[in-house]
């Protein structure tokens, strides 16, 4: 299979990794709601939120594909 579409099955340093990504962007995101308080109900923070979570996601991934963070 080709590795762009493999599966990684972390061990725990790389649970705990993930946690910390996933943590740091939920702290940033609930910052930038408290500094937009008045503007984020509407369409441009949507588009932060969706950033955010795309910018999440690679973050997660590249902890993944190390294989440091990989069960064996």
């Amino acid at each position: 299979m080709d590795p762009l579409f493999e599966f990684h099955r972390l061990n725990e340093a790389g649970v705990a990794k993930a946690n910390a990504v996933a943590s740091a962007f939920d702290e940033l995101l609930r910052i930038l709601q408290e500094i937009t308080a008045e503007e984020s109900t509407g369409r441009p923070f949507a588009i932060v939120r969706t950033k955010l979570e795309e910018a999440c996601f690679f973050a997660k991934k590249a902890v993944a594909i190390n294989p440091a963070n990989q069960e064996h």
